[in-house]
């Protein structure tokens, strides 16, 4: 277990998490900010990728388990991202739709946002948020961020305009 709030526990994504992360890849709704839904082999890439970033970085994005019931809801955690050519440190969240509108986005991601100024030595933390993607855009100004900077990225032969967000951490430290 790597993080626990009060309906939910965050957790490294395993071999077995497979089915229930292809419940959420595989929704081209849920994947619109991705330009579709994924295929069995890029989500078992994503999933790859993912243990590899556990493996490099000591975080990525994990699994979001709701306690009530044991299911695998969705995906949050911290990235390594790029925008354009600066490195950051992002916040990410990805949930199945049957579970969007319940608050459990912004629960995962505050609690992340918190790990990540307690363990990582970072100015700031980011969330790249598609410019079409109102839902997380929300997300990321109920987590303190604001638009820092426009930019675009070229993803599955597309050119898809993104926000990036970000807070501080002098501010998220003031907001206690």
């Amino acid at each position: 277990m790597i993080l626990s709030t009060p309906r939910l526990d965050l957790r490294e994504l395993t071999d077995a998490d497979l089915p229930a992360l292809r419940a959420t890849l595989h929704d081209p709704v849920a994947m619109t900010a991705y330009e579709g839904a994924f295929d069995d082999a890029e989500s078992l890439a994503w999933l790859r990728r993912m243990q590899q970033r556990y493996a490099d970085d000591g975080f990525g994005l994990w699994a979001v388990v709701l306690r009530e019931t044991g299911a695998m809801i969705g995906q949050c955690g911290i990235t390594r991202q790029q925008v354009e050519r600066d490195e950051v440190i992002e916040v990410g969240y990805l949930f199945e739709r049957a579970h969007w509108h319940r608050g459990y986005a912004v629960e995962a991601a505050s609690a992340c946002r918190d790990w990540a100024f307690d363990t990582l030595p970072i100015d700031d933390l980011y969330a790249k948020v598609r410019s079409t993607n109102v839902a997380s855009m929300n997300v990321a100004i109920r987590l303190g961020m604001t638009v820092r900077r426009t930019f675009t990225t070229r993803y599955r032969g597309v050119d898809m305009p993104h926000l990036a967000f970000a807070v501080p951490r002098a501010e998220w430290a003031a907001r206690g």
